[in-house]
């Protein structure tokens, strides 16, 4: 995968680029990632991106004429269209299921904005999708696309030590992960569970699909709205509510 950053403060994207997964996947060539100043691209004799909204009010607008010819230059001599993706309070929601449709894609485009906000044609006429990280406001589109970039990261093939880690996590069931545990069996009188140790691999299984329900059911029962329950896994919730009226 091919990844493109525009932002006006590439250096802030040195740090989570070269560490960790993203370090890796791009050391066994599955993603390939870039980050431009589309400052650069500004028609401006003084390199200006943004001006007074029209209509009057507080702060600046990012202006089109940077992005579009910085997408432009980007997307030139591409045979695949890629997604280009703004990050903005505005967008849909970012959740595992997105980053999954994402992961599949060839070539990704970030635009991470400042100050008030994008001309409106942006939105209308360059982007394929608009995301936001959550209900809240940041200073600039850069920590969301980081966000996103690492969540998209480590789904691609063999960037992961296994491909099962990826599948088990939160969200991509649909629920919350189950607890893990490791070495010391007996820590501090705290104790492992004793099914986790029983070598019962099917036991395992099973106790690891009740907690992951009860977790998502104590902690984010909306998520249960969203999924479409087993019979069993709807016994096992039945018996899990039971025995918290209890």
């Amino acid at each position: 995968m091919k990844i493109d950053v525009l932002s006006l403060f590439p250096e802030m994207f040195s740090g989570v680029f070269g560490h960790s997964i993203l370090k890796k996947a791009q050391e066994k060539n599955a993603l390939e990632l870039r980050v431009i100043d589309f400052r650069e691209f500004s028609s401006n004799k003084h390199r200006n991106v943004d001006d007074y909204p029209y209509g009057g009010g507080a702060g600046m607008v990012l202006t089109p004429q940077p992005l579009f010819d910085a997408v432009e230059h980007l997307t030139k001599e591409v045979t695949v269209k890629p997604r280009i993706i703004l990050l903005c309070p505005q967008g849909e929601t970012f959740t595992q299921r997105k980053a999954e449709e994402l992961a599949e894609e060839e070539h990704l485009i970030f635009l991470c904005g400042h100050y008030e906000g994008y001309d409106e044609r942006v939105r209308k006429h360059l982007v394929t999708d608009e995301i936001s990280i959550g209900d809240y406001v940041l200073t600039g589109g850069e920590l969301g696309a980081m966000v996103v970039i690492d969540a998209v990261g480590r789904l691609l093939p063999n960037v992961l030590g296994k491909e099962e880690s990826h599948q088990e996590d939160s969200f991509s069931t649909g629920l919350l992960e189950h607890p893990q545990y490791t070495r010391p069996a007996d820590f501090r009188g705290m104790k492992v569970p004793d099914v986790l140790m029983s070598g019962n691999h099917k036991n395992i299984e099973i106790w690891r699909k009740k907690e992951s329900l009860k977790r998502t059911y104590e902690r984010r029962p909306d998520l249960l709205e969203k999924i479409k329950l087993t019979k069993e896994e709807e016994n096992w919730l039945k018996e899990i509510k039971d025995n918290k009226t209890t």
